[in-house]
């Protein structure tokens, strides 16, 4: 298994509040990767806060259950990390004024050796799978969004989400409330299959099909993510820009 992850401001915002997370998990004859992607909102000070926060307190929490050696209720162990995370980071927007409001995406999850990967998200920050055999690319979550609710209404196309005025605004949040719910998907990586964690950033500046022939194209998950960013910025990259991409 392969794995790096890139993130960059774009060239819009002023600063990054998007952050991941990627780690190895040294269970006996297991070994666990656990990766994260969060994209923080409230300001500047409160979101890049929420999203480092809530990247460290979800790891933390896996780790310590995957250690253990005790539950392989992954799905538990994932809801329950979104939790904890949540709990941090409502918390903090506690804490005073400058830090009301503050709240993060979160798409990530355990993926073992043999490449079996359980993903949870919160928000819009996506997973997917790209298919080395099938050329194709799929979105695994689904995005907790205002437009993606009028998209499943039959209000909107799918097309015209992607120009809607209103398509960052989001239905969930980490730190929002005292409560959150995290929607869990399981998938599969065949050899050659890879997993992509992205921030909003990339894909409404890349096409899904783009992304996947970048992808496909360059084998190293290094290069590969270096080409999203890059294709990112050179489409104007007006958000901050994140991707952790796995590789069996």
């Amino acid at each position: 298994m392969k794995s790096f992850g890139l993130t960059d401001k774009g060239k819009v915002r002023r600063d990054n509040q998007d952050s991941f997370l990627i780690e190895i998990c040294p269970v006996p004859r297991r070994s666990y990767l656990v990766a994260s992607v969060c994209d923080g909102m409230g300001g500047e000070k409160a979101g890049a806060l929420a999203s480092q926060l809530s990247n460290k307190a979800f790891a933390d929490y896996i780790f310590d259950k995957l250690l253990a050696r005790g539950s392989t209720d992954y799905e538990r162990i994932l809801t329950s990390a979104v939790r904890a995370a949540n709990n941090t980071a409502y918390t903090f927007s506690q804490f005073g004024e400058e830090y009301s409001g503050m709240g993060t995406t979160l798409v990530g999850g355990i993926i073992d050796r043999r490449g079996n990967c359980h993903i949870v998200n919160v928000g819009d920050s996506r997973a997917y799978v790209i298919s080395r055999e099938k050329e194709n690319i799929r979105q695994l979550t689904r995005d907790h969004s205002y437009v993606q609710e009028l998209v499943e209404a039959g209000v909107i196309t799918a097309e015209q989400a992607k120009f809607h005025p209103r398509r960052n605004m989001i239905t969930r949040a980490l730190g929002a409330d005292e409560t959150v719910k995290a929607d869990y998907y399981r998938t599969s990586l065949n050899y050659g299959d890879c997993l992509l964690l992205c921030s909003d950033g990339l894909f409404n500046m890349v096409s899904d099909e783009d992304i996947g022939y970048i992808i496909r194209t360059h084998r190293d998950p290094e290069r590969a993510c270096r080409e999203l960013i890059n294709e990112a910025l050179a489409m104007g990259a007006h958000d901050n820009v994140t991707v952790v991409l796995i590789k069996k």
